[in-house]
């Protein structure tokens, strides 16, 4: 599963109605706010810690995924949910999201908690089967099973198309290193 996975599940079009922009602005939108919930992700799996919260946080969105329009997802719980992914931050993550040129209309404060439940509803259930019994004996907690997942969901994505972009997005963001 990478990001193009996530975004398959996004109700782009609605998503553009709803916030008064191109389908192709909104999805470049929605690329950038799936990869940066991502990164919020993955640098909170970096600990053991975040790590075990994230699973925690998981398990209640098995068998969530996509939606067919904004209206069918919880954006209480997304709007939770950005505030743990992306904590302290989350003000000047989104104000430097909607100041970019390329997605030029989008108020990410609104469009992250409507990603939010979708990316953990993707990522419960490719998590559920990754830790499925299996004839091997792999080790179930720690940082790397979630962080694993996460880091091939930013690895096998758009990253790929955007040359790096997200990569650089996500540093800029997150002040250092994706």
């Amino acid at each position: 599963m990478a990001l193009d996975d996530i975004l398959r599940q996004v109700p782009v079009d609605d998503i553009a109605a709803k916030l008064g922009v191109s389908p192709d602005v909104a999805r470049s939108a929605v690329e950038q706010g799936g990869a940066v919930l991502l990164g919020g992700l993955a640098k909170n799996a970096s600990t053991a810690e975040g790590s075990a919260a994230i699973e925690n946080a998981l398990k209640r969105h098995e068998g969530r995924g996509g939606a067919a329009k904004v209206d069918d997802i919880d954006q209480t719980d997304g709007g939770k949910i950005v505030s743990h992914i992306l904590g302290a931050d989350e003000k000047k993550v989104t104000e430097k999201l909607t100041e970019s040129k390329e997605t030029a209309g989008i108020d990410f404060g609104a469009l992250l908690p409507i990603l939010a439940p979708i990316v953990m509803g993707l990522i419960a259930n490719a998590t559920k089967s990754k830790t499925a019994p299996s004839s091997t004996s792999e080790p179930r907690s720690g940082g790397g099973g979630i962080g694993d997942i996460i880091g091939g969901l930013l690895d096998g994505g758009g990253a790929s198309s955007g040359g790096g972009g997200i990569g650089d997005l996500l540093g800029g963001l997150f002040g250092g290193k994706k």
